[in-house]
């Protein structure tokens, strides 16, 4: 990639075996990360989710019916772009602290998955479409600093010396959902199909905002945009930044 600090280029992602992307809730890749997803496994990449919550405090219903409910739409949405294995953690909805424990469970996964590059949402208090959700903040920033631990062995040793898992930091951390993207995932027509179809598989989540706009009305639209950064039909947008020293973005 050539270094240009007033161009968003097109990321290559070639190179990459497996992805893990880290979000706080059900749903919260499909709303246009997904569709770098389906690039990815169309591709041969190993995508996998961690989930740092059920979602359980999501809907107009008990807790204990909703978290297993979000979390069988969310395998449905997996299954919609090719990503493999899921894996939700019991950090409760709404209440998600940026912890040493949640830190040292998302290291635990990426010592485990072994990914290339992890991706989470944007952890600003500022998000494109208004005020980032509080989850979103402190699961955003828990997993940047945990892609950090994950390759140090001396944080979290017990990950080592007790479990077995050896250190492995990734090359790259992804942040979408961005207002400053640095580089863009380029996706092409089908992509962008699955990418609605994965957020239509959250039917009864979508089913209790009866605001919520259609899928299929505003993402392609909004991959349009991201796409047009880098002169290509569709994209996704993310702000990335290397890692193994001090992070900066990737220019």
């Amino acid at each position: 990639m050539t270094s240009n600090e007033n161009r968003i280029n097109a990321l290559d992602c070639r190179s990459w075996e497996r992805v893990l992307c880290v979000v706080a809730h059900p749903d919260d890749t499909e709303y246009g990360i997904s569709a770098a997803v389906n690039a990815w496994t169309k591709s041969g990449i190993d995508v996998s989710y961690l989930l740092l919550t059920s979602g359980e405090a999501g809907m107009k219903r008990d807790p204990e019916e909703v978290g297993p409910l979000r979390a069988k739409e969310q395998r449905a949405a997996c299954d919609a772009v090719g990503a493999g294995e899921l894996v939700v953690l019991d950090h409760p909805d709404g209440h998600l602290v940026e912890s040493l424990e949640l830190r040292r469970d998302i290291a635990r996964r990426i010592r485990q998955f072994r990914p290339d590059a992890v991706v989470t949402l944007t952890f600003e208090f500022e998000a494109p479409q208004g005020l980032n959700q509080a989850d979103h903040r402190a699961g955003g920033r828990a997993a940047i600093d945990a892609a950090r631990d994950a390759g140090n062995r001396w944080v979290f040793r017990e990950l080592a010396e007790e479990e077995g898992l050896e250190p492995w930091e990734p090359d790259v951390f992804l942040v979408g959902q961005v207002g400053d993207p640095t580089h863009v995932v380029a996706v092409d027509d089908e992509d962008v199909a699955a990418s609605v179809a994965s957020l239509e598989c959250h039917r009864e989540y979508l089913a209790d905002l009866p605001d919520h706009p259609k899928p299929a009305d505003f993402i392609p639209p909004m991959l349009a945009e991201a796409g047009a950064l880098i002169g290509e039909r569709n994209g996704v947008a993310f702000r990335v930044y290397e890692l193994g020293g001090v992070a900066k973005p990737r220019v």
